[in-house]
């Protein structure tokens, strides 16, 4: 018997913040539990369209968010909702459109997910063109809106609360348009974990408070508060782990410095397991990205916010320190408060814990997958209701490999 052909699912992502490919690994992880006759593709936009002006551009993009964050504050506020100058800037950064079309005509997928605002723009802009009628999602990764993820030819849009349901539909966009999802997290969160055999594999005492220390993928954060007389100027021993990530230099100057404190800590470079360090923590220190927070949500792990970036950072830490489910410091010294007060206010610590569970939602990513599946399904393009269905991350065995291509194999 012939076997029936998959659809393709082709995913775009980019990596101008790592939250956007984790999102887009989610759902291509979890797919083949939800949609066994789906093959997902994972494409990173720049990649395809500038192979060899991506990694520049995305070291340019990280260098200039750090050196200049007020600039990026400024262009992030002035093109937030849509007009004359924030249209400007779409159309520069959307001229590519037309190579995407390649992808679509080699391809022929059955639906296209965006991950990222800019690849969602060049969709949008093919089927203005009327070059394709392909039903299109956008995810919106953080936990605010801006208008560079929103445009009139895209179908649904997959929001992580109420609140950003509501902000899209004040910039216009019909409510019927937009599912609250929640941010998709890895299937791996929804796993059971054992505290102490996870305790015992980080080397990690049974006795002493644990914070995880993280900056996203690329390592922001750590130098000031990884000093030794910072650390010190904490009363009580508490054991750090510190995810460095790509930043190597970082994790080697780390590991010399923190030799001679009291606490204890344990420096890891980049890592797959960021769920299982979550789970045997008592408190986050992080940058407020919207993966990162839904990935602590999703595990109910109390937030410590440091110096968030101006834009989408704030937004999210705004939204987040409303909900109680994070607390937020602008300085080293307001850090090193927040870190005494939690860890010695457990009934504050719980109140944190309760309230950042309320936000989270580990099944995000199969509720995504469900509607993603319902696009496919119906042509024309139609939603129906939610499917309420409790899916379970032991009874599923990964792919070892996540299909994705670049320009050199097509």
């Amino acid at each position: 018997m012939k076997q029936s052909r998959k659809k393709k699912m082709l995913i775009l992502s980019g990596t101008f913040g790592n939250g956007h490919q984790q999102v887009a690994k989610a759902i291509s992880d979890a797919s083949p539990l939800c949609i066994p006759d789906a093959e997902p593709i994972v494409v990173d936009v720049f990649e395809w369209l500038h192979p060899y002006l991506n990694t520049l551009s995305r070291y340019a993009y990280m260098k200039s968010i750090q050196t200049f964050p007020k600039l990026y504050g400024y262009l992030y506020q002035k093109t937030r909702y849509h007009n004359s100058f924030s249209m400007k800037m779409n159309h520069v950064l959307t001229s590519g459109a037309r190579k995407l079309f390649e992808l679509l005509k080699e391809l022929q997928p059955s639906i296209v997910v965006s991950t990222f605002p800019f690849a969602a723009a060049m969709i949008a802009k093919l089927k203005e063109d009327h070059l394709t009628d392909i039903p299109s999602i956008t995810v919106i990764t953080d936990h605010t809106d801006h208008s560079f993820w929103i445009y009139p030819y895209t179908d649904c849009y997959l929001v992580g609360s109420q609140w950003v349901k509501n902000q899209i539909v004040q910039s216009g966009v019909e409510a019927s348009k937009i599912r609250v999802t929640g941010i998709p997290v890895h299937p791996k969160f929804q796993k059971s974990f054992r505290q102490k055999e996870l305790r015992a594999k980080y080397q990690l005492k049974e006795n002493l408070p644990t914070i995880l220390v993280m900056g996203g993928g690329d390592g922001l954060i750590g130098e000031g508060l990884l000093s030794p007389h910072a650390l010190d100027s904490i009363p009580e021993p508490l054991q750090f782990i510190v995810v460095c990530g790509r930043n190597k230099r970082l994790a080697e100057q780390l590991r010399n410095q923190v030799v001679s404190t009291k606490h204890s800590i344990t420096v890891i470079g980049f890592t797959e397991y960021v769920h299982e360090l979550m789970a045997i923590s008592d408190l986050i220190i992080t940058k407020p990205g919207g993966v990162t927070t839904a990935e602590a949500a999703a595990m109910e792990l109390p937030i410590l916010l440091y110096k968030p970036l101006p834009g989408q950072e704030q937004d999210n830490a705004a939204y987040l320190t409303e909900k109680g489910a994070a607390v937020e410091a602008a300085s080293i010294k307001e850090l090193l408060h927040h870190i005494h007060r939690l860890v010695s206010d457990t009934f504050c610590l719980k109140d944190m814990k309760k309230k950042v569970g309320i936000l989270g939602n580990k099944a995000a990513v199969f509720q995504a997958l469900t509607i993603i599946n319902q696009c496919m399904v119906n042509r024309p393009f139609f939603i129906s209701e939610l499917l309420k269905q409790d899916y379970k991350w032991e009874h599923y065995n990964p792919p070892k490999k996540v299909v994705s291509y670049n320009r050199s194999q097509l």
